[in-house]
């Protein structure tokens, strides 16, 4: 059993060390070494995280089994009436407990609570990741695809998937 709770700046630490415990693994066999050490700095150093909380309007939600931290999601506002699931990510050891269904529903409830009308939740997964199966049955579909620049010569090469909430 679950619990979530809303992360603050004080969970930055927390964040990137769960960051490192799960981005490297998951991206192994799709990014090189390099482009994996450079991405963590861009989205997971600490300061980042601090970033992306306090001026980028991000919200972390923890995950916790006991007093356990098993994973996390991030949200983002990106205009009226769209939210942009900007990370997911659950230790190995939690991800056959499906908390990563749990971390995706606890989104969507965030984003209801925040915004109780209509609207659309999008997330950019790269097109070679097995979490695409994943999206596709909590009910997400592939709307566009693309190569986005995000510095030093790298990219991330995405569907963009998205649902009606």
């Amino acid at each position: 059993m679950f619990i979530i709770r809303k992360a603050d700046t004080a969970d930055c630490q927390l964040i990137n060390k769960l960051a490192w415990q799960v981005f490297p693994e998951t991206y192994k066999d799709i990014l090189t070494p390099a482009q994996i050490d450079y991405m963590m700095d861009w989205m997971y150093s600490p300061e980042n995280i601090r970033k992306q909380m306090e001026e980028e309007g991000h919200v972390y939600l923890l995950a916790y089994e006991e007093c356990e931290a098993a994973g996390y999601v991030s949200v983002q506002p990106e205009g009226e009436d769209l939210f942009h699931l900007q990370k997911i990510y659950v230790l190995p050891y939690f991800q056959k407990a499906h908390c990563g269904s749990f971390l995706f529903r606890e989104a969507i409830k965030y984003i209801k609570e925040v915004h109780p009308a209509p609207c659309r939740m999008e997330l950019n997964v790269n097109r070679h990741n097995p979490a695409l199966g994943f999206y596709q049955h909590m009910g997400m579909t592939k709307v566009r695809e693309g190569d986005f620049p995000i510095g030093n010569g790298y990219y991330m090469n995405d569907y963009i998937m998205g649902m009606e909430i």
